[in-house]
Order: C-alpha cells, then sequence, then structure tokens
C-alpha cells in the first residue's frame, strides 16, 4: 500500500515501499533532478533514508533533498534538511554545503525595505556563518557578495525609517537611523544620503557645527556625489561652507538589485558513492 506523509495540510504522495538497491534509489532520484522533477526526486532520497538508513548514499540524499525543496522554493523543508544534516554530521566536509543552502534560502526570502526584516537578518548571520566557518571555500566567497547586499538591504531599512521619523518631525530619533547607516553600514550605496540627511537634520535642530562637520565628510568621500551636490547647496544658503567644492554630479555607488537565479546557485558537492557516477542511465548532478 502506497504512504502519505502530510505537510502544511497538504498530503504528499510517497512511493510504494519496495526493497531496491540503492544505487537504484540514488540515480532515479538524481535522474528526476536532472529534469527538474524536483518532489519526485525528493521521494527517491527518502526512500534512500528510509531503505539504508546508515549508509553513505543516506548522508548524501539529505542534502540533495536540501537542494532539490530550495529549487522547488520550499524554503522551510530545505533549512530542515540542511539543519538536520548539519546536526547529524557536523563534522562531515559537506556540512559546508548544508550551512550554504541554510543561508540561501534565508537569502532568496529577503524582501522590501518596507516590510519586516528577519529574514534578512537571519541571512546575514548565516552568510557571515560560513565565511567564519569555511573561508577558502567557494561557498564563502558567494556569501561575501551576498553579505554586501544584504548589508545595503538593511542599510536601505534604516534610511526608510530615518525619512519618516523626518517627515513627521521626531528629528532626534531620524539622526538616530541615519547615524546607524554611516557607523554600521558605511560601505553600502546609502551612506551619501544619510550623511547628507545628517546635515539636514542637524540644521532643523540649529546644529550648524555637526551639520557642517557632516557636509564636509560627505564632500571629502563623494565629491561627485548628488547628495553632495545637495548638501552644499543646503549649508551654503545658511552662510555654512564644507571644505569641499561639490565636483560633479554622480551618484557614488550603484544599488545591486536582488537577484534570485537559481541557476546561479552552487550545487551539491560531487561527493557520491562512486557507483552512483558509473550508472549511465542516471546520473548524479555535476557541481
Amino acid at each position: 500500500m502506497a504512504l502519505a506523509g502530510c505537510a502544511g495540510g497538504k498530503k504528499k504522495p510517497r512511493l510504494a515501499y519496495e526493497e531496491r538497491p540503492v544505487e537504484l534509489l540514488y540515480n532515479t532520484g538524481a535522474n528526476r533532478m536532472d529534469r527538474g522533477q524536483w518532489a519526485q526526486a525528493v521521494n527517491y532520497f527518502q526512500e534512500v533514508e528510509r531503505q539504508h538508513p546508515y549508509s553513505e548514499w543516506s548522508r548524501r540524499s539529505i542534502l540533495m533533498q536540501a537542494f532539490a525543496h530550495y529549487q522547488a522554493n520550499d524554503y522551510p523543508e530545505a533549512i530542515a534538511d540542511a539543519e538536520r544534516f548539519i546536526q547529524l554530521y557536523p563534522g562531515n566536509a559537506a556540512a559546508a554545503y548544508a550551512h550554504y543552502i541554510k543561508a540561501i534560502c534565508y537569502f532568496e526570502q529577503i524582501v522590501d525595505v518596507g516590510r519586516d526584516q528577519a529574514a534578512t537578518g537571519q541571512a546575514l548571520a548565516a552568510l557571515r556563518e560560513i565565511v567564519q566557518r569555511y573561508p577558502n571555500t567557494e561557498y564563502a566567497s558567494d556569501a561575501r557578495l551576498k553579505i554586501d547586499m544584504v548589508n545595503d538591504q538593511l542599510a536601505g531599512k534604516e534610511m526608510t525609517i530615518g525619512r519618516w521619523y523626518l517627515r513627521n518631525g521626531d528629528t532626534l530619533a531620524a539622526i538616530g537611523r541615519f547615524r546607524t547607516v554611516v557607523d554600521r553600514y558605511q560601505t553600502t550605496s546609502h551612506t551619501p544620503e544619510a550623511l547628507y540627511r545628517l546635515s539636514e537634520s542637524y540644521l532643523t535642530l540649529g546644529l550648524t557645527e555637526e551639520a557642517t562637520r557632516n557636509g564636509a565628510v560627505l564632500g571629502h568621500n563623494y565629491p561627485g556625489d548628488v547628495w553632495y551636490s545637495d548638501a552644499y547647496k543646503l549649508l551654503t544658503s545658511r552662510g555654512l561652507r564644507p571644505a569641499v567644492e561639490p565636483a560633479g554630479s554622480r551618484r557614488g555607488f550603484l544599488r545591486v538589485p536582488f537577484r534570485k537565479d537559481k541557476s546561479q546557485t552552487v550545487r551539491p558537492p560531487a561527493t557520491a558513492p562512486a557507483a552512483a557516477a558509473s550508472d549511465a542511465s542516471a546520473q548524479a548532478p555535476a557541481t
């Protein structure tokens, strides 16, 4: 009799139990992955675990399930698979990949700056863990690029809140948000605007020395940025003058949009048992 699992209120059909060679189960699952049949691939890899729980094939199948769930946009299941592998095999060389797929799942759940950024914080923590644990791997190289994007997202959230405070007359609260961007996210694309907003906010409070100082920092680091041109005009209109003349009107940085292109994600490491590679009818996916 076919077995059925239940997840999220929906029945998920599973393979009918029939004892089969582990090589056949594993390679059929790999073949389904190559075809993009993610749910079927998961079924076969789960069957490998069920029928051959203490084998190298079983260990490898957990990672393959994580990747298949990720490709199907089933992020909670992919994260659960990755965490299960980390708990069971923390010292295994493939644990680096489990950490990576977990971080990517959080990364792809990041939403626009106008909404809650819980996934953004989780993504940043997971990406940093990869860089710290596995600094010389391809996973760390990809994580470093994504950390920059995540920081830009978090800075954008601070700017959104800061602007709202400024529009509503809560200048001190706005200054706190803009200062966070300058102090914590100073390499992001939002820093020039944050410095401009600080000058603007301090002028509102009558703190001309602080306003001029932030304008000077903006001019020194971003002399050709349009935000500095605006700051220069604002300060000189009040009889103040930062130290640097504006050098033009261009942006200091260009924001990098989030791209969720799964084809660019690093695939599971090629550590399947040798017998899998010898089956010409169903090869495991290449790295």
